[in-house]
């Protein structure tokens, strides 16, 4: 191998650890505000680049009636909780409209603006956030159906729901989609020269959004009062509920930032790879290697790890290509073994 070669599998790694990361950051968000372990992270990879995918090949992208039945069967379930609960019964003539609005009137909106624009002559911009207006809507969703009801849940309980939503999406995902694989337009065709290596456009966009997106991130919980109460949610749940902050719409609002960062990771992903209905799964478990290296805790650690897993994923496919998943997902052993032997043993009972 020589420097060029190098240069080249660093860009590639780099790029791709770019992906990783931002999928690793949402992982130890949901993890520490719900202590739910996000393995369909990777499905809404998957719907954030087939959907882009759809409607630059003229195609109705089926995710926004997904959508507006994720958001009909949500509103049926928050309306059934309202008035179950005596408590809230007394607020219902608020709480329901609003629950209207937000899980049938405004899925609704997004479907018919779907039939309406989405098309290959939108502006690629356009094209981007209307994916995203149809993704991120279900993470949310996604929490009030499945989690939410199970908020005092051990975590065992929680992963294991955690996988039947995975397989559930990942079915509606080849149901709506279809088995075949897509890729979509690059973002930017220009190539740079630095010295004898060439630089992709494409590259350069992936890591200036994902680099704008981490600093975002980083503003939003530094500056702002919901950014601090996600925060405070994640350091003691019992004690933000008791400060006055919602657990429940910290949830949410932590699945929210979470599909918003996987579909954004799809639609990022898709110029440069053929992504189908189950590729989700395996790019969300190489962020996942990064969150652990973080300890699903540490947000700089877990991007960084993550980073590595770019490089490693990138050196490794040119020197043993048929191995290099499995010298990917080996870096999860040496980790979980130091921070074992480092963190000690506790028991359940003694938490």
């Amino acid at each position: 191998m020589d420097l060029s070669i190098a240069a080249i599998l660093a860009q590639d790694g780099i790029t791709s650890g770019a992906i990783y990361a931002l999928l690793s950051l949402a992982l130890v968000l949901v993890f520490s505000v719900t202590r739910v372990i996000f393995i369909p992270q990777g499905e809404f990879v998957a719907f954030g680049a087939l959907t882009l995918a759809a409607m630059q090949s003229n195609i109705f992208p089926q995710s926004a009636t997904l959508l507006v039945a994720l958001g009909v069967v949500t509103f049926v379930q928050e309306t059934y909780f309202v008035m179950r609960t005596a408590e809230r019964r007394r607020t219902a003539a608020r709480s329901i409209p609003l629950a209207l609005v937000a899980f049938v009137l405004a899925p609704l909106a997004i479907f018919a603006a779907t039939r309406t624009f989405a098309g290959p002559t939108l502006p690629m911009a356009l094209q981007v956030l209307l994916t995203l207006a149809i993704v991120v809507p279900m993470g949310p969703m996604v929490y009030r159906l499945a989690f939410q009801p199970l908020a005092e849940a051990s975590t065992l309980i929680l992963l294991i729901v955690s996988v039947g939503v995975h397989f559930a999406l990942m079915g509606m995902g080849l149901v709506i989609f279809g088995a075949e694989g897509s890729r979509t337009a690059p973002f930017s065709d220009a190539r740079f020269e630095a010295g004898a290596m060439a630089i992709s456009g494409q590259s350069i966009v992936v890591i200036a959004v994902s680099l704008a997106l981490i600093a975002a991130l980083y503003l939003y919980f530094e500056r702002t009062l919901s950014g601090k109460a996600l925060r405070a949610t994640a350091v003691n749940r019992l004690g933000a509920r008791l400060v006055g902050i919602g657990t429940a719409q910290a949830g949410r609002l932590a699945f929210t930032l979470a599909a918003a960062m996987g579909a954004l990771c799809g639609v990022l992903i898709a110029p440069l790879t053929t992504i189908y209905y189950d590729s989700g799964f395996l790019i969300g478990l190489k962020g996942f290697v990064g969150a652990i290296i973080g300890g699903l805790a540490s947000y700089p650690v877990a991007a960084a790890g993550a980073v590595l897993v770019g490089l490693l994923e990138s050196y490794s496919s040119f020197w043993a290509s048929a191995f290099k998943e499995v010298v990917v997902f080996t870096l999860i052993i040496p980790v979980l073994l130091w921070r074992s032997l480092k963190s000690g043993h506790t028991d359940e009972g003694e938490e």
